[in-house]
């Protein structure tokens, strides 16, 4: 594999970054506001900056706080506070696409102990490539699987190759102007992923987005620990169909109940 497909990380920087995660305690960079440095955007209480601790060699590493709420998240904000976080942090990413100085532009969010974050407060990422194509091993069939809600421009399934295993639900936008049909939608699989998912006990999930011909996907990954088989083999795993449909209808019911309120 060339150099050039892999991240270079720099661990002496991130052994410096913050946590609060694991250890709730520790003191929270995000909520003391007044100090934070190198500010691109502001609206209300969203803060989209450069991240402080670059850790990733030929990259552009940014930061978009989505409240002063340090322990809120998107499945505990209001319709309208979870709107307008996803159309601030889509219009990051838009515009840090739209520069063209990168190779690719990656957009994410973890949450949980699980989901490979440092730091509870809620924020995204969005992070420029300088020379790496991100698309470049996801195969398109990681964004199909049966449809099992199709409304107001979205569809919504599971995947049936799913990148890294088991369960990923794929929320597929058509009309890049629906931004608040999209926030809603993945808020309603984000509330089914902590909630009902595992049964109350999946405490972590990720967020990715991407752009995939006309469309905007965002995928949601519930996370546990990593699987061996993906680890040492990068071979996934599936749930079998009875459970996928079963999933399905669940979270079919909640969309039906949620979005069509």
């Amino acid at each position: 594999m060339s150099r050039d497909c892999q991240l270079v990380f720099h661990p002496q920087i991130a052994s410096k970054k913050p946590e609060n995660m694991v250890h709730t305690n520790n003191d929270c960079p995000f909520c003391q506001r007044e100090l934070l440095t190198d500010i691109i955007e502001e609206e209300q209480d969203r803060i989209w900056l450069v991240n402080k601790y670059r850790t990733l060699e030929e990259t552009y590493q940014t930061v978009v706080i989505e409240t002063a709420e340090h322990n809120g998240d998107i499945t505990t904000y209001t319709d309208v506070q979870n709107r307008a976080v996803f159309k601030f942090a889509l219009k990051a990413w838009e515009k840090t696409i739209d520069s063209e100085k990168f190779k690719s532009v990656l957009m994410y969010k973890n949450f949980g102990p699980y989901s490979g974050g440092s730091l509870r407060h809620p924020h995204m990422q969005i992070v420029g490539l300088n020379k790496i194509d991100a698309y470049r091993n996801i195969p398109k069939e990681s964004f199909t699987g049966k449809v099992f809600y199709k409304r107001h421009g979205l569809k919504i399934n599971i995947s049936d190759y799913p990148i890294a295993g088991f369960t990923e639900f794929n929320v597929i936008l058509s009309n890049s102007d629906s931004s608040e049909i999209f926030a809603d939608a993945v808020q309603t699989v984000a509330k089914y992923v902590l909630n009902d998912y595992f049964n109350g006990k999946c405490t972590s999930y990720n967020l990715f987005f991407y752009h995939v011909e006309d469309r905007i996907v965002a995928k949601v990954v519930p996370r546990f620990m990593v699987s061996p088989y993906f680890v040492g083999f990068k071979i996934p795993q599936v749930n079998d169909c009875k459970r996928i449909s079963q999933i399905g209808k669940e979270l079919a019911d909640k969309l039906l109940f949620e979005m069509e309120r």
